[in-house]
C-alpha cells in the first residue's frame, strides 16, 4: 500500500502578470470582470512551444495555482463572503484561500498564444493577483464540465452587482490615459462586485482604496436618491 502521507514536490510551470497588484479588490470568482487582462508567462523548461501545441483550438483554460500571498495555515471552518462574513461552513464546502495546500482553480478565457520568445498566454477574465505561481494548465471541455443542473449550495447564482459612478476628477483622470476606456470598464466591473468586507454593505463614510494596474482607485459607498447603495469612485491616481 502506498504511503499517502508522503509530500509531493510541485514546480510552477509559469507565473501570472495581471491587472491586480494586490489581493484586495480581486473578484471572488473568475469571469466576473472580463475587462481584466493577464499574461501567463511559462518558465523553463515548460516554455517550449511544443508544450502548447494544439492549445489554440480551445477558448478557455483551467489554471491550477497557488494562493502564494495567503498564510501557510488552514482552518476547518471559514466565513464565506456570500453568507455575510458571519456564518461558517467547512473549508471543503468553500473556495476560501485558507486551504490545507493553498491550491486554487481558475477558469480563464484564452485570447492569444505567443511563442516568439518562449511561451506567453494572454488571458481574459482572470481573478489572479500579479505574481501568482501557476502549477498546471488544462483545456476546458464544456461537454464534460458545464453542468447546468448542478446544485450550487449557498452560492446559487452570481452576486448582485452594485451600481458604480465616477466623480468628475476620476473621469478626467481616465480620459487622460491611453488605456482609459479599458481601465474604466475594469473599475466598473471590479467595484460592482463590492470588494468591501462582507459585513459592510450599506452606505458609510469610510474611503477604500483598490489598486488596479498602475493606479490607486479611491471609492466609498453612497446612497442614491432612490435609496440604492452605489459605489462612488472619488479619485484615480498613480500608485506611489
Amino acid at each position: 500500500m502506498n504511503d499517502t502521507s508522503d509530500a509531493f514536490a510541485l514546480t510552477p510551470v509559469g507565473h501570472i502578470e495581471s491587472d491586480y497588484p494586490d489581493k484586495f479588490g480581486i473578484p471572488r470568482q473568475p469571469g466576473l470582470a472580463d475587462a481584466a487582462r493577464a499574461r501567463l508567462v511559462l518558465l523553463s523548461p515548460f516554455d517550449d512551444p511544443l508544450a502548447v501545441r494544439g492549445l489554440e483550438a480551445f477558448s478557455h483554460l483551467w489554471l491550477t495555482f497557488v494562493f502564494h500571498l495567503s498564510p501557510e495555515r488552514w482552518t476547518p471552518l471559514v466565513r464565506p463572503p456570500r453568507l455575510g462574513g458571519n456564518a461558517k461552513v467547512g473549508v471543503f464546502a468553500s473556495r476560501s484561500t485558507h486551504r490545507p495546500n493553498r491550491l486554487g482553480l481558475s477558469l480563464v478565457e484564452l485570447e492569444n498564444i505567443d511563442t516568439r520568445d518562449g511561451v506567453c498566454l494572454t488571458l481574459r477574465g482572470a481573478d489572479l493577483v500579479d505574481g501568482t505561481p501557476v502549477l498546471d494548465i488544462k483545456p476546458y471541455l464544456p461537454w464534460a464540465e458545464a453542468r447546468p443542473e448542478a446544485r450550487a449550495g449557498f452560492a446559487p447564482a452570481a452576486p448582485t452587482a452594485l451600481p458604480v459612478s465616477l466623480a468628475p476628477a476620476a473621469e478626467a483622470a481616465l480620459c487622460a490615459r491611453p488605456d482609459g476606456d479599458s481601465l474604466r470598464a475594469l473599475i466598473h466591473q471590479v467595484l460592482a462586485q463590492d470588494p468591501r468586507p462582507a459585513y459592510r454593505k450599506g452606505a458609510e463614510e469610510r474611503v477604500y482604496g483598490v489598486r488596479l494596474r498602475d493606479v490607486d482607485v479611491r471609492f466609498r459607498a453612497v446612497v442614491e436618491g432612490s435609496g440604492i447603495v452605489q459605489l462612488r469612485v472619488l479619485t484615480v491616481v498613480p500608485c506611489e
